[in-house]
C-alpha cells in the first residue's frame, strides 16, 4: 500500500470512528424529548470538520443520523433530520476547516447550525411529524437552541486547541492536507 492510499484509509478510519462516537453521544448521552433535544453529538461531527472538511464532516452527519436512527431510534426515521446532520457538518466544516478558529468564526459556526438548521429547519420538520404548527413548537426550540449556543460555544472553544494540535499531527502523517 503506498503513502497515498494509506493516508486515504487513515481518513476513512477517523471518520469511522467519530461517526460512532456521534451515533453513542447522541443517543445515549443526550436529554432527547420528541420536540427537543440537549447533547453533545455536535462535538465529533465538529471534530471531522475541523480535521477533514465540509465534504467529510456532511458525509459523517448524515451517516451517523441514519445509523442512530436505525441501531437506536428514539422516534419514527424522517429523512429530515439527515438532511439537517449533513447541512450541520457542512457548515461547521465551512467555518473551521483550516481556519486560525476565532470567536467570530466559531460563534458564527454555532450561530447558523443552531438558529438556521435547528432552530428553523430542524424545527419545520417537526411540524411535518407532528402536525404542531411551526409557532406552537418554537418556544421550546428556542429554549433548546439558546442552550446549545452556550454549549456549543464551551466546548468547542475548549477543544479548540486540543482538535488543532492532534489534527495538525494526524493531517501531517496522513498526507490529507496542512
Amino acid at each position: 500500500m503506498n503513502r497515498k492510499d494509506n493516508g486515504k484509509l487513515k481518513v476513512l478510519i477517523y471518520v469511522s470512528l467519530l461517526i460512532a462516537l456521534e451515533v453513542v453521544l447522541s443517543r445515549f448521552c443526550s436529554i432527547a424529548t420528541p420536540i427537543a433535544k440537549i447533547g453533545f453529538g455536535f462535538v465529533p461531527i465538529a471534530v471531522c470538520a475541523t480535521m477533514f472538511g465540509p465534504a467529510w464532516a456532511g458525509i459523517a452527519g448524515a451517516l451517523a443520523d441514519v445509523i442512530g436512527a436505525t441501531l437506536f431510534p428514539i422516534g419514527v426515521y424522517f429523512p429530515g433530520f439527515t438532511v439537517s446532520a449533513a447541512l450541520t457538518g457542512i457548515v461547521f466544516g465551512l467555518f473551521m476547516y483550516k481556519r486560525k478558529g476565532t470567536w467570530p468564526q466559531l460563534a458564527s459556526a454555532v450561530a447558523v447550525n443552531c438558529l438556521c438548521i435547528s432552530l428553523l429547519l430542524s424545527t419545520y420538520w417537526l411540524t411535518i411529524i407532528t402536525g404542531n404548527p411551526f409557532v406552537a413548537l418554537l418556544p421550546t426550540r428556542i429554549v433548546q437552541n439558546v442552550i446549545m449556543i452556550a454549549v456549543q460555544l464551551v466546548v468547542l472553544r475548549l477543544l479548540q486547541k486540543p482538535i488543532s494540535i492532534f489534527a495538525n499531527r494526524q493531517l501531517a502523517q496522513t498526507g490529507h492536507g496542512g
